[in-house]
């Protein structure tokens, strides 16, 4: 199977690959693509070097069977037709597509079959927090339905450590 990854010097790419190689995903070929700040850097997969490409509109889709995309939602939006126009599944990690009625919103353990029905050859996942919440949810929803759940979240002011930007609370 070719597989891309767009997105993949960013720190959700890197954990990408790593769970790819860590399940064993059959990956026969492997291709990394990111933003012209990335394009050119090498990271190794499974023993072999990659060189992330430039992410354009071009054809350079047209043989991949499944691309995990993490690029933020308006670069999901703006490249989904060239990632999906020669058939290659877009698996999204943004909040583009979550919305669509004609996207499936999917957490495999919950709904997995879900993805089998993507008409735009897209499939959207949920935030982290929903994520966790669903798998715990679904085998108690089972056993007796669910009716209603409140929950409150607290999001870090920025992700993978880096400086947060404009994210100062008041002090009491």
């Amino acid at each position: 199977m070719k597989v891309a990854i767009v997105g993949a010097s960013g720190t959700v790419g890197q954990e990408f690959m790593r769970v790819l190689d860590e399940q064993n995903f059959p990956v026969d070929e492997l291709v990394l693509f990111g933003s012209a700040r990335s394009a050119g850097r090498i990271f190794t997969f499974r023993g072999k070097d990659h060189v992330v490409k430039l992410m354009q509109h071009n054809d350079d889709f047209r043989d991949i069977d499944i691309a995990f995309v993490s690029m933020g939602r308006g670069p999901a939006r703006e490249y989904a037709e060239t990632i999906t126009k020669y058939g290659c599944i877009m698996i999204d990690n943004s909040s583009a597509f979550r919305m669509d009625d004609d996207v499936p919103l999917v957490v495999p353990e919950v709904n997995g079959d879900d993805a089998l029905n993507a008409p735009r050859r897209i499939i959207a996942n949920p935030n982290c927090s929903t994520i966790i919440l669903v798998v715990a949810l679904k085998p108690l929803d089972n056993i007796s339905h669910i009716k209603n759940v409140q929950v409150a979240t607290y999001q870090a002011a920025s992700g993978a450590e880096h400086g947060g930007q404009g994210t100062a609370l008041p002090r009491p």
